[in-house]
């Protein structure tokens, strides 16, 4: 079936759906079931996944992202939905000692990794940290002030709220049929399968430089960070794309990757982006969270 992008194949034992969302392919994969019913279920989580991609994406013109970001300090009408985001940033700033900071993508403007060697000027970077700061930020259940010149950024929680959102959904519309939501390396499980048999989860690269290349995962979620793709290279220097909103500068000695399992996908990616931000004391952290965890130094 093809629809829209939409596309759902039999996989011999499972369902396979994906389409194109959030700057990934999206997929979904499902216990056996009738084919409508797979339909359905695909559909509706890619309608959830793009209404979400359309609402809170600094991409995109004129939506509610673009509202609070060029508001000019002025107060911009919310959703409950949305409070509840601004409800999860506040957490991600409070419980990371203003390390985890989603307005922190103002940052963007002097730091482009692309791989290169253009590494920006001290004052390019200096010039940006007034206009970062989620403490600055106010708002209610009804509505949000931004400050001149600040953005806000749902990039660093969207895709992990999303599959959360997705998982909720597919839990509610087949209470008996577990699926498996993988977006780009952050996923969840709508439940476990009849059979008590876990999901394989499979990773682009070797875990703990060993050769474990798959997880098996039966309830929760995990989810991934890491800058195999994003970084800067100069005089042999490798410039993470994880930055400190305090210094404007790259984190030093950040892992390549962190892998974090949790009860559901945004707990875990909030985990594993703070991972990153500890830097050279990634892996203490996550030893002291008492939760599974896969580390690439």
């Amino acid at each position: 079936m093809v629809t829209d992008g939409v596309v759902l194949d039999w996989k011999g034992d499972h369902w396979r759906g994906s389409f194109p969302a959030m700057a990934s392919t999206c997929e979904i994969l499902l216990e056996p079931c009738e084919k409508d019913i797979a339909a359905q279920l695909l559909n509706s989580a890619a309608t959830i996944t793009r209404g979400i991609e359309t609402k809170f994406s600094r991409y995109r013109d004129g939506n509610l992202c673009a509202q609070l970001n060029c508001s000019n300090g002025k107060a911009v009408a919310i959703d409950e939905e949305t409070f509840r985001l601004f409800q999860f940033a506040d957490t991600c700033y409070q419980v990371s000692e203003g390390m985890f900071d989603i307005t922190s993508g103002v940052l963007r403007k002097a730091w482009q990794f692309d791989g290169s060697d253009k590494i920006p000027t001290k004052n390019q970077v200096t010039q940006l940290l007034p206009f970062i700061g989620w403490d600055k930020i106010r708002f209610d259940e009804k509505q949000a002030f931004i400050p001149k010149g600040m953005e806000v950024d749902f990039g660093g929680i969207g895709k992990e709220y999303a599959v959360d959102k997705v998982a909720a959904e597919m839990k509610l519309l087949a209470a008996e049929i577990s699926v498996l939501i993988n977006f780009g390396g952050d996923l969840a499980i709508s439940r476990p399968k009849l059979s008590s048999k876990p999901w394989l989860v499979g990773f682009e690269r070797p875990l703990n430089n060993d050769d474990h290349k798959a997880i098996n995962l039966v309830k929760g979620g995990l989810a991934t960070s890491g800058d195999a793709n994003r970084y800067l290279l100069k005089n042999g220097v490798r410039y993470s794309h994880i930055l400190n909103p305090k210094t404007g500068y790259p984190v030093e000695h950040a892992p390549k990757q962190v892998t974090v399992g949790g009860s559901n996908c945004i707990q875990a990616g909030l985990i594993s982006t703070i991972a990153m931000l500890q830097g050279g004391e990634a892996r203490a952290f996550l030893e002291a969270q008492g939760i599974p965890f896969w580390l690439i130094e």
